[in-house]
């Protein structure tokens, strides 16, 4: 201890000493210069962290651009600052994400990729940006929340220091340029294409922030984007994939709008929730509505529930696109406002109205990208489309806006499909464009269909079955009705009406079944919440149970099992219907050539609408080809008497398939017109004929369809059910007549039966097994195919046709003797491939 306190003494003396000699140096230096000036150091004020927060003025610089909106965005070169109020932290928002210019090949613009709820965070000196979840939810007042809330812990997507505060505090500045120009797959290019293209990566340099703009409920950032892709669908030797990102952050409302739940018997856009809060003993999905927030004003409460039409605390209001052509402007307004008739069925007068938007002059802020507004945007693209997208609150299916995406070139499908439906009846539909006033129709009708949609209605397919072939034919029924009781229905012209049935309607309009929808979906239930409104809504449904014009069928998207609900189907029969069409388009074909010349021009257009002919045929085909191993589909609740599945009756399946042999197997010379060939094309008339006998051939012989019809005879009996064995003797007695009947077979009936015999050797040896599908959209049956009865009908099917061959080879002209002897060593080799 001494030794310590010795050496601590010696260290003090040896400053201290020091100390007084740099004093003493000091006096004799300033006596020296006590003449000169004195020297006075200014004091330094402390520089503030590099780190942490800097004064707001030097983050955000007086040559910064500002945009003011909800969040305030300071811009300069390619850095974009966010200004994010207190107020809006923890506050939710929708960020929805869409590829807004894209890469030849990949889809046309404007398409949603992703749709995330986000929160803004502040965590001491950094802000993060999570990503929430509503799929799973329960009720905050329940125990089991806390469960649910430790299950779904809310991923954080960025993170960005706070480089300010605002001068009182009450907003900080982050630096949000990181979040564009990096890789954020949420907000980028999706995982889908991304494997598909095989990109590797993001190029930095070829990659840029295109804009960042602000309103006052959405921030709106566009993106442009190059990755490194080793099989781009185009511009292959660039080796990469540009496009440009269009992401939404829209401010959701603090309070969520009133759910309606979903039923499917009304056909509707939904979204839904596992909710663990409920009594059920096992977690349950609940599904509601996606629509928008009509209510009755307080003042009008009592005038509504006297039965008074009322006008909605807030419209639905659409603008037309000011890039729009003037002549169109009125039509696409009708077609909005035709959708008005609905919603005073709902207990509403004019809840939906449509707009001109207001010129640069009048308000140069205003901006379709404004999410306060929804519009009719017009695009100039070749693409012959129109669809109408919509954005909705997750939380409670309040669609917040929507933008209809109207594509110049939609007029061209819309003149084919009115041309080849109609023109044997229609003196208007002839030529190679329509009058104003007939075009102008035309883009009505398709306006209040893409309106539907932003409405929340889903395609109803199963609507025109509702109406019987031959009242279609009928001036004063189809002048009423339409043709159909749904404008969401594909049922567009009607082809169905012959030239004598004078006066009769041509497309659908706003029907009984829309009326019905928006009413059920947006009619206020006053005085009740969403669970106790159940009651009255399933009421509403059965009313009508049971009524064809008040029934939903769902759209099929892969394999149609149900014939009832079909796209571009009209009646409730689809071989009369299309016999009828047949009749039509054999008068269009001698015209053809005469309605689509003009002076000067190539036969560009005769080619066209040749195409268009043949492909509606192809439809009518389908629309005959689903009844064969067909089930209807008729939702009903279990209050509710009958069966939902029903397979269709024998006899009309067995009608269907002579239908298909009498009208597509036997060749349909009526369609093979040399004039007509001589001015299209050097070749192509026989293949054209196989490949349209062959995708219809290959339809009939589907391995699901083929499942079902096994599955009918041994749920009912050979007695009821139209048998897989029945139906593949009924073909090959349609398709090998010449085995049976001694005739030359000509190029185009070789042809069929070559296209059978490949499509029984895929059945034989390469069909796969199949799972069972049922999610509204998506059907297909599910078989195991080696260990069901297919392959054995197929294999006996094989070995019958090869034994008729060869005994039928002697007879006939040298090219049919080829022919079946072809057919015999095809058919050994399809049963013994090795």
């Amino acid at each position: 201890m001494t030794k310590k306190i010795v050496l601590q003494l010696l260290s003090v003396a040896f400053v201290f000493a020091f100390s007084l000699d740099a004093t003493a140096q000091r006096k004799k230096k300033e006596s020296k210069d006590d003449k000169k000036a004195p020297v006075v150091t200014p004091a330094t004020k402390p520089e503030p962290k590099k780190t942490g927060p800097q004064p707001y003025a030097k983050v955000v610089t007086k040559d910064m651009t500002t945009d003011k909106g909800l969040f305030n965005v300071h811009s300069k070169d390619d850095t974009y600052l966010f200004e994010i109020p207190d107020s809006l932290f923890e506050r939710e928002m929708l960020m929805v994400t869409r590829i807004a210019k894209t890469a030849s090949e990949i889809g046309f613009g404007g398409g949603k990729t992703n749709t995330q709820v986000l929160r803004w965070q502040r965590k001491g000196e950094q802000v993060l940006l999570r990503v929430v979840s509503h799929d799973v939810v329960a009720d905050t007042i329940l125990p089991i929340h806390e469960a649910v809330v430790n299950s779904n812990f809310e991923p954080v997507l960025f993170a960005f220091p706070i480089k300010a505060f605002n001068k009182d505090t009450t907003a900080v500045v982050i630096d949000a340029t990181p979040l564009l120009k990096e890789d954020v797959k949420p907000l980028g290019f999706p995982e889908g294409y991304r494997t598909r293209y095989r990109v590797s990566r993001l190029d930095n340099a070829r990659s840029y922030i295109e804009r960042v703009s602000s309103y006052p409920q959405n921030i709106e950032l566009r993106h442009v984007k190059t990755y490194i892709a080793s099989a781009p669908p185009s511009n292959q030797s660039v080796g990469s994939i540009s496009l440009e990102m269009s992401n939404s952050m829209i401010l959701l409302p603090k309070v969520p709008m009133k759910r309606r739940y979903f039923d499917e018997r009304v056909g509707w856009f939904a979204r839904g929730q596992y909710d663990y809060g409920l009594k059920d003993q096992r977690s349950k999905t609940v599904t509601y509505l996606d629509r928008w927030r009509l209510e009755v004003k307080d003042e009008d409460i009592e005038k509504f529930k006297r039965g008074e039409l009322v006008v909605p605390k807030k419209q639905i209001v659409y603008y037309i696109d000011r890039a729009t052509p003037k002549e169109w402007v009125p039509y696409i307004k009708q077609g909005i406002e035709d959708w008005q008739v609905a919603f005073e069925a709902a207990g509403f007068k004019e809840a939906i109205i449509a707009k001109d938007p207001p010129t640069k002059e009048e308000d140069p802020d205003w901006s379709p990208e404004d999410v306060r507004y929804s519009v009719v945007r017009y695009l100039a693209s070749p693409i012959p489309n129109a669809n109408g997208p919509h954005v909705s609150d997750p939380r409670s299916g309040e669609i917040l806006e929507s933008d209809i995406n109207w594509y110049h070139n939609v007029m061209t499908l819309l003149h084919n499909w009115f041309f080849i439906q109609t023109a044997a009846i229609n003196e208007d539909a002839r030529g190679n464009s329509f009058k104003t006033e007939v075009m102008g129709r035309l883009i009505r009708f398709v306006s209040s269909h893409e309106v539907g949609h932003t409405l929340g209605l889903p395609h109803n397919m199963g609507s025109s079955v509702a109406y019987p072939v031959d009242s279609l034919r009928s001036a004063s029924f189809t002048a009423k009705y339409g043709t159909a009781p749904s404008i969401m229905d594909y049922a567009r012209f009607n082809y169905i009406a012959q030239p004598e049935d004078k006066g009769v309607a041509l497309m659908p309009n706003i029907g009984i079944y829309d009326k019905y929808a928006i009413e059920w979906g947006y009619r206020p239930i006053l005085d009740k919440d969403a669970k106790g409104e159940k009651e009255t809504l399933d009421a509403w449904i059965l009313k009508h149970a049971g009524d064809p014009m008040y029934r939903f069928g769902h759209q099929q998207a892969s394999g149609v099992v149900d014939p009832s609900s079909q796209t571009e189907d009209l009646g409730d029969d689809a071989m009369k219907a299309s016999m009828y069409g047949i009749k039509n388009l054999k008068r269009i074909l001698p015209k053809l050539e005469e309605w689509t010349s003009e002076k000067g021009e190539t036969y560009a257009e005769l080619s066209t609408m040749y195409g268009e002919l043949l492909g509606q045929f192809n439809r009518y085909m389908g629309h005959v080809t689903a009844n064969i191993g067909g089930v209807y589909e008729y939702y009903k609740t279990t209050d509710q008497e009958g069966a939902v599945y029903t397979h269709v009756n024998k006899a009309k399946q067995q009608e269907a398939l002579k239908f298909l042999i009498d009208n597509l197997f036997k060749t349909p010379t009526w369609m093979l017109d040399k004039n007509i060939f001589g001015k299209i094309e050097f070749s192509g008339s026989v293949e054209r004929v196989r490949g349209l006998q062959a995708r219809n051939l290959n339809n009939i012989l589907d391995a699901g369809r083929m499942a079902r019809m096994i599955e009918n005879e041994t749920l009912n009996g050979t007695a009821k059910a139209y048998t897989l064995v029945s139906m593949m003797n009924d073909l090959r007695a349609g398709i090998w007549t010449e085995l049976y009947n001694g005739a030359a077979i000509d190029t185009y009936r070789r042809n069929l039966q070559r296209a059978y015999l490949d499509r029984m050797n895929y059945l034989l040896n390469e069909a796969k097994d199949q799972r069972e599908i049922n999610n509204g959209y998506a059907k297909q049956s599910g078989i195991t195919v080696n260990q069901s009865d297919v392959k054995a009908v197929v294999r006996g099917e094989l070995k019958r046709i090869q034994r008729d061959a060869k005994a039928a080879a002697a007879a006939g002209n040298t090219l049919t003797r080829y022919h079946l002897q072809d057919v015999a060593d095809r058919i050994g080799m399809i049963l013994d491939p090795k």
